[in-house]
């Protein structure tokens, strides 16, 4: 017959397992329950040009220079003296409809400079801010920072499953 300390062990070891495992899951879940675009029969390279006529509508961009506007690179070319015009004047509302405009045909656009939406929404967020970053609108420089930012992120997570293996050693 098992002792009670030996089932003891068996039963921290399994809840361990599967705790991590749920954890895991969910890290590395893909989010498939959406389509990538709006409708299923349309051409990947329609969608992009459709999507590419954001940054062309004359709706959408109707007052903000477009030495100040948003490129299809991924670039804002907005110099830190006119900090305080784009972000209390017509360009910043512009560059959102932008966005949504792009998010609505394409959830997961990309820029030639490989920064999504999210990254420019950031890039923004920080340029606008009244924080040490406010007045850089350096979309590249703030993708180098966050993928930095990451690493110490991944760092951390191996550290810590790391952490509960060694922590757990004496139970086995």
């Amino acid at each position: 017959m098992a002792s009670l300390y030996t089932v003891g062990k068996s039963w921290v070891l399994a809840v361990t397992i599967v705790c991590m495992s749920i954890f895991w899951f969910h890290l590395c879940k893909a989010d498939e329950d959406f389509p990538e675009t709006g409708s299923v029969g349309d051409d990947p390279a329609q969608i992009v040009a459709k999507a590419l006529l954001c940054f062309n509508d004359k709706y959408i961009y109707s007052s903000c220079e477009e030495s100040n506007r948003l490129s299809a690179s991924g670039n804002l070319d907005v110099p830190p003296e006119y900090t305080e015009e784009y972000c209390s004047g017509p360009c910043l509302s512009e560059t959102h409809l932008v966005l949504n405009c792009i998010e609505n045909i394409m959830k997961n656009f990309v820029f030639y400079n490989k920064a999504t939406i999210h990254d420019i929404r950031d890039t923004i967020k920080a340029g606008c801010s009244y924080g040490p970053e406010r007045g850089n609108f350096d979309v590249e420089e703030h993708l180098e920072a966050e993928e930095s930012g990451s690493n110490k992120a991944g760092t951390g997570i191996l550290f810590g499953v790391g952490s509960i293996i060694i922590g757990l050693t004496p139970f086995l």
